[in-house]
């Protein structure tokens, strides 16, 4: 393999970090939100609010719905109204947080479904409004569960900046269809699956520490 090929890689591999990197802090931000008001407007919750909890859920359910090639291309406005243009790396990172902001959404709702309901009894027994029993004990006790949802999020999105090379994105996903898929190239095409290995293993290792780390249990 050529030392201009090597660049290539190094400089898509940071493409490819800076797209899944911002794509997952902006996702996992609305989706925890969106996560959280899932949660506690089901009825039985802290703050009941059917017709709310229903139509979130049909959103995230058309959201999660949508294979992102096709989102990609649906939204391609949108990113030209956000990022200025419809190609290159900075473009790609709104349709991967669009993507990922109902799957991370649905991760937060799970994980804060485990809490033991007992706990809730008695938060609302001391008198804690919901925001205080949002910050104080959803949060706190759900973390290692969303410090997982991240990680998993975030594995999701390097897979899906790998296709966003198919439409001018950038990154690994773009040179692997470019010099290793068009131009035959087997190397380069193992050599950008090898990273994209690795990258996920560094990614979930991190995650297991983090979660470790917060986990008392």
């Amino acid at each position: 393999m050529s030392e201009s090929m090597i660049k290539l890689l190094i400089a898509a591999l940071g493409q490819t970090v800076l797209m899944v990197c911002v794509s997952t802090l902006f996702a996992s931000l609305l989706g925890l939100i969106l996560g959280v008001i899932l949660h506690i407007t089901r009825p039985g919750q802290i703050l009941p609010l059917p017709r709310v909890q229903k139509i979130l859920e049909m959103l995230i359910n058309a959201g999660r719905s949508i294979p992102f090639i096709i989102l990609m291309v649906a939204i391609i406005p949108f990113t030209r109204l956000i990022a200025g243009s419809s190609i290159g790396t900075v473009a790609a990172i709104v349709p991967l947080t669009v993507a990922a902001i109902p799957f991370m959404a649905r991760l937060v709702e799970g994980v804060l479904m485990e809490i033991p309901p007992g706990l809730m009894d008695a938060a609302q027994a001391m008198g804690l409004q919901p925001f205080q029993v949002i910050t104080k004990i959803l949060l706190p006790e759900a973390l290692p569960g969303l410090l997982n949802s991240v990680t998993i999020t975030m594995i999701t999105l390097v897979n899906y900046s790998a296709m966003a090379g198919a439409i001018g994105g950038g990154g690994l996903g773009d040179i692997g269809i470019r010099y290793g898929y068009q131009r035959f190239d087997g190397a380069v095409m193992l050599a950008t699956v090898l990273i994209l290995i690795l990258l996920v293993q560094l990614i979930q290792s991190a995650g297991h520490y983090l979660v470790k780390k917060v986990d008392h249990r």
